[in-house]
């Protein structure tokens, strides 16, 4: 269940790319000012190869503005709700060097923080939480973002591994969605460090800064 999800969102970042819209564009990541991303940050926002050291990019970072396609790839919810006032939508995959994990990046951008909040539990509850299958369990990511949720669960007949997060900083909503074919390939330490450089990177974007958070080496 957990690789059809990866397979389904990295399908989705390919989506992104086929429209060829992409091109133009701490301590705690709760912390700092609101502010509305372009579409060019929300792109940058997005974790590329330079911030993923050992992992290989397969979806270069790409963002588009949200219309009706995006709105049913963001918010796969009745009436898509949870898209209300979302400005843009970007997407970035990878693969790790050494084992069989991958790793996909959403940005959900609205235009202002009160927006963001409200679509949360909307999406949550009613379709992120859902794709790390009926098994999984919640753990914790640390102080990251405003808001933030994780599940950890298994796919396949031998248990392979998968997770979904999900975090709000300021005006975003970011997830991050990861599986392996090994069950050594992803933990939740490895998990909370992808959705941390998300965050850290989010917080950087809104802060002004040009998004430089990468996995350690």
């Amino acid at each position: 269940m957990i690789m059809r999800n990866v397979r389904w969102c990295a399908a989705a970042a390919a989506v992104l790319l086929l429209t060829g819209c992409g091109g133009d564009a701490g301590d705690d990541t709760g912390k700092g000012e609101a502010v509305a991303l372009t579409k060019q940050q929300v792109r940058e926002t997005l974790p590329d190869g330079e911030a993923m050291a050992g992992w290989k990019e397969t979806a270069r970072p790409t963002a588009v503005e949200v219309d009706d396609l995006y709105r049913r790839q963001a918010c796969p919810v009745e009436g898509n709700a949870g898209c209300e006032n979302s400005r843009f939508y970007g997407a970035s995959t990878f693969r790790h060097a050494d084992d069989a994990s991958h790793v996909t990046f959403l940005v959900l951008a609205y235009d202002s923080e009160q927006a963001a909040r409200d679509a949360y539990d909307v999406l949550w509850d009613g379709h992120y939480a859902k794709k790390a299958g009926p098994g999984a369990k919640t753990f914790g990511l640390g102080p990251i973002g405003d808001q933030r949720d994780a599940r950890f669960g298994t796919s396949g007949f031998r248990g392979e591994p998968g997770a979904v997060t999900q975090t709000r900083v300021g005006t975003t909503l970011l997830w991050s969605e990861a599986a392996s074919a090994d069950k050594g390939g992803i933990d939740e330490d490895r998990v909370r460090a992808l959705a941390t450089v998300l965050a850290e990177r989010a917080r950087q974007a809104q802060n002004g800064d040009s998004p430089s958070a990468a996995l350690d080496g």
